[in-house]
């Protein structure tokens, strides 16, 4: 979903450095990538006008996420990319009944909640407009993953 793109270059990099990912870049399918107690997935599956998810598509494909996540039962730690990855986190375990900490979580980069026995952690989306205006740094990115890599292996 990421290959080939410059988000893709930065979130390998990141995901490689933190030991979650075999080689900092992948540009094709068959590049010999290969992720380690990791899993990448989508709030919404296709790219939206704008690149702005409506609130109808993010909730007509919800249902492939809560699909997914009962596939991984050994989920513990979700790096979320961006403020709808965030949200749709936190509606999609509201929805497999799991309660939400009140007040809810906000999203900022680097926030942490845990909700239930999953920890989420708050990245912004390393796209273009967050990694060219420095909003999101590699550092940053890094820092995420490496926080990520040291609640997996604690656990």
């Amino acid at each position: 979903m990421f290959t080939g793109d410059d988000s893709g270059l930065w979130l390998m990099r990141a995901m490689h450095g933190a030991g979650f990912a075999n080689m900092p870049r992948s540009e094709r399918r068959d590049d010999g990538l290969r992720l380690q107690d990791a899993y990448v997935t989508a709030s919404v599956r296709c790219a939206p006008p704008d690149n702005r998810p409506t609130v109808e598509e993010i909730g007509r494909c919800r249902g492939y996420l809560l699909t997914e996540r009962a596939l991984l039962g050994r989920v513990r730690v979700v790096v979320a990319l961006g403020r709808i990855a965030f949200a749709s986190v936190l509606a999609m375990e509201r929805a497999r009944g799991v309660a939400l900490p009140r007040p809810l979580p906000r999203f900022a980069h680097g926030a942490e909640v845990r909700i239930g026995d999953l920890v989420v952690i708050a990245s912004y989306h390393p796209s273009r407009q967050n990694t060219q205006t420095g909003k999101l740094t590699a550092a940053m990115l890094a820092a995420v993953f490496d926080r990520a890599g040291m609640l997996v292996k604690r656990q």
